[in-house]
């Protein structure tokens, strides 16, 4: 994995450049989605754990705010649900495009997505500190401009949830939960059970 901060002498995440260089730097190819979005959070732990945590993408809806749940088709292939605004939801199946152990995931949407999306998320060594992780993702906002706007209205805009996703990722990895001032979905019915 070559480290695409270099050429741009910085820490900024690709997605803070211009779209092509963004797209070209984050490995993308062929990125689905005209919104280019991007975060990085530095988490105490080793590449290798992150890594193979976010790999097994049934996982993420621990913690992703919005995913509803992922279906797990096969080894390159999910199925993801997500919440979208006024209590609809929105499906697509995701395909990983390209990996590389301990470094990188990158993933598209097939044909038929409901919110076209590509992205690649790394893991890069930051030595005592553990590891940078960076998120860059594309994506058509379902409803253009307007839909983007509603989205945001209603704090479900992709820009917004890579910033919390990112930050309850550190906070699970790091604590072993998600600091929250109400009980989440899983923990109720646990108190119930």
């Amino acid at each position: 994995m070559t480290d695409t901060n270099v050429a741009h002498g910085d820490d900024a995440p690709p997605a803070s450049w211009k779209k092509g260089d963004a797209i070209a730097a984050a490995g993308i190819g062929d990125g689905k989605g005209e919104t280019v979005i991007g975060r990085s959070v530095t988490i105490n732990r080793p590449a290798a754990e992150l890594f193979a945590y976010f790999r097994d993408f049934a996982n993420l809806a621990t913690f992703m705010e919005n995913v509803d749940r992922i279906d797990v088709l096969d080894g390159k292939r999910s199925h993801w649900v997500v919440k979208a605004p006024g209590g609809r939801t929105v499906e697509w199946d995701a395909l990983v495009t390209d990996e590389a152990q301990d470094q990188f995931i990158a993933w598209a949407s097939e044909p038929g997505a409901d919110v076209a999306n590509s992205g690649r998320i790394e893991f890069r060594d930051a030595g005592a500190r553990g590891t940078v992780v960076t998120a860059t993702i594309l994506y058509d906002p379902p409803g253009g401009v307007i839909g983007k706007i509603i989205a945001k209205m209603f704090q479900r805009e992709p820009a917004i949830q890579a910033r919390r996703d990112l930050r309850r990722f550190k906070q699970l990895m790091e604590t072993g939960e998600i600091a929250t001032a109400a009980m989440n979905t899983r923990q109720r019915e646990e108190e119930l059970a």
